[in-house]
C-alpha cells in the first residue's frame, strides 16, 4: 500500500495541466472524436494521452464502450478536482491578461452575420485604433464560455445568465420584414414566407413573422441567418431580417404595412478578470463607440 502511494505521489508530483485538459475534455463529451475535435487534435492523440495518464496516475478513468467513453467511478470522483484545476489555470489566464499591455491577442466571439457583415467591416475602418492588437473575431451562434476564456469579449443578444460575468447594455438590433422588389406586386394571399427552423423558433423575430404570415406557406426554413437574406433577395419570400443587414441591400425592400418586431438588446459580456487588461478594454471601449454611432443604422435601418 505504502508503494501505491508513493506512486501516486510522484505522478501528482509531474502531472501537467494538459494532462487534466484532455481528462477533463473528453468527460465533458464522451467521445474521442468530439473530444479531438474540441481540442484541435486527432482522436489516436486524445487516447494516447488519456492512456498515458491513466499508467502514470496507476488508476482507470474510462470504460471503453461501443457508443462512447464512461467515466469510472475513480474518474468521475476526480472530475470535480479536475475542473478546480482548471478554473486556477483559467484564471491565473486572466490574471496575466489583465496585467498585461496594448499589445497582444484579444478574442471576441460574436452571432455569425453581426461579426461578418457589421463588426468586421467597420473594426477595419478604425484600424489605426488598434494597430498592435491581433483580433481574433469568432463568429458563433452558441455562446462562447468567457469563464473557461473561449473568448475575452462576446456581443450577445441575450443578457447572459451565468455566474461571474459582467454585461453592459450597447445598443438594440431591430428587425423588419424584407422581401425582394417587386413581390409584393403579387396578391397577398399568393405571399410565402422565410423563416427559422425548430432550432430557432422561439426567438422574437421568428414568432413575429410567423404572426405576419398567418395560415400562409413558408417557403424555406432554415438556421442561418446568411441563408434567409440570400432567399430573400432572390425572391423566394418575405423575412424578418436586421434591419443593418437588409435596409441598404438595393436588391431588398421593406414592407412597411407588416409593422415590426420589438427590437432586441445588444449585451457586451466579459469577465471582470479579462475588463482590467488595456487591450480587452481598449476593444470593448471600441466596440461601444461604434455600435453606438450606429445606433440608427442597427435600430430602424436609417443612417
Amino acid at each position: 500500500m505504502q508503494k501505491r502511494t508513493n506512486q501516486l505521489s510522484s505522478a501528482g508530483h509531474h502531472l501537467q495541466w494538459d494532462d487534466v485538459r484532455y481528462f477533463l475534455t473528453l468527460a465533458r463529451l464522451g467521445s474521442l472524436s468530439a473530444a479531438a475535435k474540441a481540442l484541435d487534435v486527432e482522436h489516436s492523440t486524445v487516447a494516447r494521452r488519456i492512456d498515458s495518464l491513466e499508467q502514470s496516475l496507476g488508476i482507470r478513468l474510462f470504460d471503453r464502450l461501443p457508443k462512447g467513453w464512461s467515466l469510472t467511478h475513480e474518474g468521475d470522483l476526480l472530475t470535480k478536482h479536475a475542473q478546480r484545476i482548471e478554473d486556477e489555470a483559467q484564471a491565473f489566464s486572466r490574471a496575466v491578461l489583465g496585467a498585461s499591455s496594448l499589445r497582444g491577442t484579444v478574442r471576441l466571439s460574436a452571432p455569425p452575420v453581426l461579426a461578418s457583415h457589421f463588426l468586421v467591416p467597420r473594426m477595419a475602418a478604425i484600424r489605426s485604433q488598434w494597430r498592435n492588437i491581433d483580433l481574433h473575431v469568432i463568429g458563433e451562434s452558441r455562446d462562447a464560455n468567457l469563464v473557461r476564456g473561449e473568448a475575452d469579449l462576446a456581443i450577445r443578444l441575450v443578457r447572459p445568465s451565468a455566474p461571474g460575468l459582467t454585461a453592459r447594455r450597447i445598443g438594440e438590433l431591430g428587425y423588419g420584414a424584407y422581401a425582394a422588389h417587386g413581390y409584393t406586386t403579387r396578391r397577398a394571399e399568393e405571399w410565402e414566407f422565410l423563416g427559422y427552423d425548430d432550432s430557432l423558433r422561439h426567438v422574437p423575430q421568428q414568432k413575429w413573422i410567423e404572426q405576419v404570415a398567418g395560415e400562409r406557406p413558408f417557403a424555406l426554413r432554415t438556421n442561418d441567418l446568411a441563408s434567409l437574406l440570400q432567399a430573400a433577395r432572390t425572391g423566394l419570400g418575405i423575412a424578418a431580417l436586421p434591419h443593418f443587414l437588409a435596409a441598404g441591400d438595393n436588391a431588398l425592400a421593406p414592407l412597411p404595412a407588416a409593422g415590426r418586431p420589438a427590437a432586441r438588446p445588444l449585451w457586451l459580456v466579459m469577465h471582470p478578470d479579462v475588463k482590467r487588461s488595456p487591450r480587452v478594454r481598449l476593444v470593448a471601449d471600441m466596440l461601444i463607440a461604434l455600435v453606438d454611432d450606429m445606433k440608427s443604422l442597427l435600430s430602424d435601418g436609417t443612417h
